[in-house]
């Protein structure tokens, strides 16, 4: 979901859930006229319309602007992000995050482009004084892409494959990404790398006494048992962290025989980036497609053949991906549950996932390891036999 940061005390001074009602209490609440001011003043575009657009715990808007060149269907289009007055406490995470959008564009990926403040920057900081305290957010303002959301359209396998190899490109593509602040990506605490599952004990109680809280208890204890000692045998590298199916968009096009084919048209949402692994994306990958499929259960070896023709897992990679998915599946549940109590006005947003979610997870639990990933390496073995069941 776009604009998940985390807090920025330190572990020892701060309970992660202290953080994370910190940062869910800290979304902005510009008007669109203030929205309108700020594209104004910062970036020196003059708006002809704007309106909000759905966000976790920042805030965003779709703007139309002049005094940019216009393109042929009408003003240039934007979205202006601005982030909550947690995140924006750790500016040069948010810069990184940024040049990282920038780097990814440059190497061929259908990324935004990031606009410049008339000072010259990227980002900039704002002050708010709303009487008894005042806040700082920084705001940053990107080209807006074309397509529709995964989660709109019947995604056909072929889809799938390539939106694995699109995730595993892109984590692969980022070994070469350099900065001073890279660092910044190493957030410690941070609830949705899936390395900090066990944080979620945290958290089950939004979940109240119900059946679906065992079962996320279950994977959390399996999590620390079977996956936390295999951390240190995964392959590290810089994750997206997010690629569900509102962040990638999709255009229809024609193939060379003449049939309609859904491309990829755009990536969104580079705030839940930090250091992971290259399981770890492949596994959030195949989670966020589970959502919409009518064959949940055969979304992931398709996926996984994508992302292996770029990165093949290794054993022990492998071993850990059934849990995996079904603990992004808890972190995606549970903290939906439990940021509905604090904003109960985004319940529809915030429980997009929890809508199918529920369903899937306790199907896959259900099943069972070896039954599931039975159907997902039977499915990626296909691919590599050139026999693959896309359609």
């Amino acid at each position: 979901m776009p604009g998940r940061s985390e807090g920025t005390e330190p572990p020892d001074m701060m309970s992660s859930v202290e953080q994370s009602r910190s940062w869910a209490l800290a979304k902005p609440a510009f008007t669109e006229a203030q929205a309108s001011a700020l594209v104004e003043s910062v970036f020196g575009l003059r708006v002809t319309k704007i309106r909000p657009l759905p966000s976790y715990d920042d805030q965003n808007f779709h703007v139309d602007a002049s005094g940019a060149e216009e393109t042929p269907d009408g003003p240039a289009q934007y979205v202006l992000k601005i982030s909550n007055a947690e995140a924006s406490k750790n500016p040069d995470l948010i810069e990184v995050q940024t040049q990282i959008i920038t780097f990814l564009k440059a190497t061929g990926f259908p990324t935004a482009s990031v606009c410049r403040t008339k000072a010259g920057s990227t980002t900039s900081t704002v002050d708010v004084d709303s009487g008894s305290s005042a806040s700082s957010y920084v705001v940053r303002l990107l080209t807006y892409l074309p397509g529709r959301p995964v989660a709109e359209l019947p995604v056909s396998s072929q889809l799938l494959y390539d939106i694995g190899r699109l995730a595993a490109r892109l984590d692969k593509t980022l070994e070469e990404f350099r900065h001073p602040k890279l660092s910044c990506l190493r957030r410690e605490g941070f609830i949705w790398n899936l390395r900090n599952v066990p944080l979620l004990d945290q958290y089950v109680g939004a979940l109240g006494q119900t059946h679906s809280r065992q079962t996320v208890e279950r994977v959390i204890q399996l999590f620390k048992q079977q996956v936390a000692g295999k951390l240190n045998h995964f392959r590290e590298c810089i994750n997206h962290g997010d690629f569900n199916d509102h962040n990638i968009l999709v255009q229809s096009s024609q193939s060379a025989s003449g049939d309609n084919v859904g491309q990829v048209s755009g990536i969104l949402d580079f705030d839940d980036m930090s250091y992971g692994y290259y399981v770890f994306e492949v596994a959030i990958t195949i989670m966020y497609m589970m959502i919409e499929s009518k064959d949940p259960m055969h979304v992931g070896g398709h996926v996984l053949a994508g992302f292996e023709s770029v990165i093949p897992l290794t054993a022990v990679e492998r071993s850990a991906l059934f849990l995996l998915v079904c603990a992004r599946f808890c972190q995606s549940l549970v903290m939906a549950a439990y940021s509905c109590q604090l904003h109960p006005e985004n319940r529809e947003y915030l429980m997009i996932t929890a809508k199918t979610g529920w369903k899937h997870l306790q199907q896959m639990f259900d099943l069972g390891q070896a039954a599931v990933e039975e159907i997902w390496f039977e499915t990626a073995r296909a691919y590599e036999s050139g026999l693959s069941l896309r359609d």
